[in-house]
């Protein structure tokens, strides 16, 4: 039995369709179990409720060998400091998980080793320990910049060919497409081998500068597209205004000054972490078709 947290997620769905193509028994935690599509309801076991909650945990953990495990963001809702959500979020599970010996498949940030304040990568890291400390069996999916992000810029790019960050437009930036991610994290959860406790880096096999990625973007959409550096006070400033609670944006700042100062290249990696997608396969694959909708 599997157990998959977020299932309609942009990771989660994902893990969920490729090990529900395996065949194999599959449990999903889900707030709102109407938001499943109906092949997957008929499809898989449902324990409704939140997976930060340990009583569902304990439900969903009956008779499970393994648990994919990703933490939520927590919106724009004040849920105050995001160590203490990711660290209260996860608790209860890693527990519950380490004394049914259910293996967990987690994702978390890259920067094992970082030394400095990284706000959301920070709490990232801070759970990692937490999993750790409960000798669960565990493999940590460590990751950077999600490409999807930009895909919340699909519109400022078809319609002023520009998007936008705080990241610093000369310093590479490292990404990884979501689809590697969960065709790593099904594979471990369809592996009944391993044990132990693991680290797992997944990196796309370039290592591209907002600018540079700019001028992929071009190259793919045959337009010209260009990156607006935001002032990083500006950004926070931004996030207060569109709803997010003064520590949220706090956290996000901290986030964005950590990848400028090279948080990502801080954990050690092999060329085995290299995934599959490179950024103009998803420009081409994923991007494009959303700008262009």
């Amino acid at each position: 039995m599997i157990v998959i947290t977020t299932p309609t997620g942009d990771i989660g769905r994902q893990v969920l369709d490729r090990v529900l193509d395996s065949g194999e028994p599959v449990r999903v935690i889900a707030r709102d179990s109407s938001r499943l599509p109906e092949h997957v309801r008929a499809r898989v076991e449902v324990v409704e409720g939140s997976h930060a909650d340990a009583d569902t945990i304990a439900k969903a953990l009956q008779g499970a060998d393994h648990l994919f495990w990703l933490v939520p963001p927590a919106g724009f809702q004040d849920a105050g400091p995001a160590r203490n959500y990711y660290l209260d979020f996860t608790r209860a599970a890693a527990q519950e998980a380490a004394r049914r010996g259910v293996r967990m498949v987690h994702v978390t940030s890259l920067g094992h080793g970082y030394d400095g304040e990284a706000g959301l990568l920070s709490a990232a890291l801070d759970m990692d320990e937490l999993i750790k400390d409960t000798g669960v069996q565990d493999r940590a999916l460590a990751l950077p910049f999600f490409m999807e992000n930009l895909l919340r810029q699909a519109q400022p790019i078809a319609q002023q060919g520009v998007f936008s960050m705080a990241n610093t437009a000369d310093w590479p930036l490292l990404t990884v497409a979501t689809r590697d991610v969960a065709a790593a994290a099904a594979a471990l959860l369809l592996d009944k081998t391993w044990s132990g406790q693991a680290r797992v880096p997944l990196v796309s096999p370039d290592r591209l500068t907002p600018d540079a990625m700019a001028e992929t973007i071009s190259e793919t959409l045959g337009r010209t597209v260009s990156y607006q550096q935001v002032p990083l006070a500006d950004f926070q400033d931004r996030m207060v205004q569109r709803g997010a609670s003064p520590s949220l944006a706090q956290d996000m700042a901290d986030m964005v000054s950590a990848q400028n100062n090279g948080i990502y290249d801080a954990e050690p990696r092999d060329p085995a972490s290299a995934t599959a997608t490179d950024f103009r396969q998803w420009c081409q694959n994923v991007l494009k078709p959303t700008v262009q909708s």
